[in-house]
């Protein structure tokens, strides 16, 4: 026992040290918790269904339990993690949380081992706690089932399950009258092949906001015990826990103090009953009148949180307002706890994950708050301790992001994908007349008018997180028997949770071409591009140029002049032009790549280079309400990477019919002396206008975020001179600063207040 526990403590310092390196020596430092790392690593296997040698790798790190992703993961990994929990060897590996999905941090991600490390801190990866994987993709091992000699491991798997892993909510209302999401029911956690009661002695309100929050929703309401005895009185029950003792703030009901039952149950939970549990629905999920609820939420006055960024409902970057302005969280001490507060806050369950290091996107604008230290009990994200932070404190890669519980509504089992190469792409298939208890139909979904916001909501019902590509013709996936087209006329404003809550036609099909090959399809993509320009720019560079026209030949070709040029005197007289830098930036999670591949890109002779897209951003001249006074124009260019931030490489420049796009970190400046990078107000009488400059504005190439596309400037046209001012993206404002904005009376003169 004396040389194993040398041993031991051998590959304890080895392990730490090893930890200790990593950390001083990586640059930038990992995002994650700030305080000192605990004195040692502890690993278990856990999970259902497995054996004593098999499960999801959970590992102790900073006194948290937490998983590790699959990604790049090998048999060499496994071997590391085998020998860590006391076998010999591993036999193999398991991905995509076979053994089911855990809870809390995703410690390590991109791990690889050689296979002889001591310890998993000794292989390669991306630092503890910096992950970009959900804990779909929880690793698992198997190992040899032959122990180490003398090992002596203070976590013994047990054979007999020991942990909670799946927790539901039993309706016992009857299946024809049962609605989605279920909202009250008896808790059930699984055990074994089946599902197994709770005793509800001791049973609190804090247990039920935990299991609510579990479940997708915010809040936990009283229940009617009675009715649910006298049904469980008639039933054969199997308890399986009791003494349940939550907090009220943890995120998973493994997390609270209970004792589990042993041996023969038949008597077990003498004086009680089955816990039963009444969660209340956020908004979004509310049955019934829901609509009508989440209008009078609106009218009380706009949200100060919401997310952005995600690809699925419920989750996203945390973003606050603030002084009338939208910003962001730094990732500092952001924990499970406050990521709950948020995700309650916004009428969702308690947090899934925590995310940091700009896990879903970069913001813009402000960093509003940092250090946010939430109990868990708070009503709002307000309510808890923070710091207010300068800019020189934080940077936009370490804002701060969340993934919270969600209510199962059944979405995802009413579409589906046939015929694609991936799982990820296909041509898409609807269920129909699936009410009471009917066997669905399949049906096809009418190509005509489909586009990428159909495309985004289908892949958000698929749970494949963003669109890639909406797709209009489908012949290259003609791979299943379902053949009849159901639904036409599908538009979505891109925000839906399901095609059935976009406009269609109904019952009432009206589809030009219904022939297999013209049915709607898609490819998704668990990243996407996010553009937006950068208001300040667009302000600092705005002036009047007076052009004379034999300098405007090559415009006049490219459409970048209004249509009254047609009418002037060539070569004489000269164009109004307004001029401006366009400065565009990819803060998305995906490279920013035109649609159209290059045999279809089009030579522009004056410019001499390909342009890759017909219409890359509108530029318009608008009153306050809205009606276009200068005709603009539709501008297309080549894009490429004209600089990058820190460690990010260039990838695309026009040059020598090169790629094009716009790499994430990465932004494309039009210079205000290139030609068309110009709106022609040769026509606009003297007044008070908003600029608006529109990237991407038909959807063409997918994005995670639409809403920050656009960029609107309160200008002053005295006839002879502009003042451009108050600049901003068009969701960077409160509802009051917009209507601010939209009211602005025009300057008296030329000082901006």
């Amino acid at each position: 026992m004396g040389s194993c526990g040398t041993w031991a403590r051998q590959e304890l310092l080895v392990l730490l040290s090893s930890v200790w390196l990593w950390v001083g020596s990586a640059q930038p430092t990992p995002p994650g918790p700030t305080h000192t790392p605990g004195p040692q690593l502890k690993f278990r296997l856990a999970g259902y269904p497995r054996k004593h040698n098999e499960g999801r790798v959970e590992v102790f790190y900073n006194d948290e339990w937490g998983t590790i992703c699959d990604d790049d993961f090998t048999l060499a990994n496994a071997h590391v993690l085998c020998r860590h929990l006391g076998f010999v060897a591993a036999t193999g590996w398991a991905h995509s949380a076979k053994y089911g999905k855990g809870v809390g941090r995703i410690w390590l991600d991109n791990v690889n081992c050689a296979g002889g490390e001591k310890s998993i801190g000794d292989c390669k990866h991306r630092g503890w706690g910096n992950s970009d994987c959900s804990h779909e993709e929880d690793a698992g091992v198997i190992c040899k089932d032959e122990r180490i000699p003398g090992f002596k491991d203070s976590n013994v798997i047990e054979t007999e399950q020991s942990h909670v892993e799946e927790v539901r909510l039993r309706s016992v209302v009857s299946g024809a009258r049962r609605q989605l999401p279920v909202t009250e029911g008896i808790v059930e956690v699984r055990y074994k092949d089946g599902w197994a009661q709770i005793c509800d002695e001791g049973w609190s309100s804090q247990n039920s906001r935990v299991v609510c929050g579990m479940m997708g929703f915010p809040a936990e309401k009283k229940v009617n015990r009675n009715f649910y005895k006298l049904f469980t009185e008639r039933q054969q029950l199997n308890y399986r826990l009791h003494s349940v003792s939550c907090t009220g703030t943890e995120v998973h009901l493994s997390m609270c103090a209970f004792e589990f039952y042993r041996g023969n149950t038949s008597t077990a939970c003498g004086a009680g009953m089955p816990a039963v549990v009444s969660c209340v629905p956020g908004p979004l999920f509310a049955t019934g009148n829901g609509h009508k609820k989440k209008q009078r939420q609106q009218q009380q006055g706009q949200p100060r949180i919401r997310l952005k960024g995600g690809a699925k409902v419920g989750e996203g970057r945390v973003e606050v307002l603030k002084s009338s302005e939208w910003g962001t969280i730094c990732d500092d001490r952001w924990n499970l706890l406050s990521a709950s507060v948020v995700c309650r806050e916004l009428g969702f369950g308690s947090a899934k994950e925590a995310l940091t290091g700009a896990r879903m996107g970069q913001g813009t604008g402000p960093i509003h708050i940092n250090e946010v230290q939430c109990l868990g009990t708070e009503k709002s994200l307000w309510s808890c301790p923070f710091k207010n932070i300068t800019q020189e404190d934080c940077k936009h890669t370490e804002d701060a992001a969340v993934r919270c519980n969600i209510p199962y509504m059944g979405y995802e089992n009413l579409i589906r994908l046939s015929g694609g190469r991936s799982r990820f792409e296909g041509r898409v298939e609807v269920a129909v007349g699936a009410g009471d208890g009917d066997q669905p139909r399949w049906g096809l979904v009418c190509g005509e008018g489909w586009g990428t916001l159909e495309a985004m909501v289908a892949c958000r019902q698929l749970g494949l997180g963003f669109a890639n590509h909406g797709l209009q013709e489908t012949w290259y996936w003609d791979a299943s028997n379902v053949t009849e087209m159901v639904l036409s006329g599908v538009k979505c404003a891109g925000h839906e949770m399901s095609l059935s809550h976009c406009q269609h036609h109904g019952t009432s099909l009206n589809c030009r071409n219904t022939g297999t090959r013209f049915a709607a399809g898609v490819i998704c993509s668990e990243t996407a591009s996010d553009l937006l320009l950068h208001a300040p720019l667009v302000q600092e560079t705005a002036y009047i140029e007076d052009r004379p026209l034999h300098m405007l030949y090559c415009a006049a070709e490219e459409n970048c002049l209004s249509s009254s040029a047609r009418q002037a005197n060539w070569p004489y007289g000269h164009r109004r032009l307004l001029r401006f830098s366009s400065q565009i930036h990819n803060n998305g999670r995906a490279d920013f790549r035109p649609k159209a591949g290059r045999h279809s890109w089009v030579w522009h002779e004056c410019h001499r280079h390909y342009h890759s897209m017909d219409i890359f951003t509108h530029y318009d001249i608008l009153t306050p309400n809205g009606t276009k006074v200068a005709e603009g124009h539709k501008a297309s260019f080549c894009l490429e990477d004209t600089e990058c931030e820190e460690d990010v490489a260039k990838r695309y420049e026009c040059a020598n019919f090169g790629e094009q796009g716009i790499t994430v970190g990465c932004w494309d400046l039009y210079r205000h002396d290139i030609d068309c990078q110009w709106i022609d107000i040769t026509d606009v009488k003297p007044g008070n206008y908003i600029l608006q400059v529109v990237i991407n504005p038909n959807f063409e190439v997918a994005e995670s975020d639409f809403t920050n596309n656009a960029m609107k400037c309160n200008c002053k046209y005295d006839g002879h001179r502009i003042w451009v001012h108050s600049c901003h993206i068009g969701d960077a404002l409160s509802e009051e600063a917009n209507k601010r904005f939209e009211q602005y009376p025009g300057q008296l003169n030329n000082q901006i207040s």
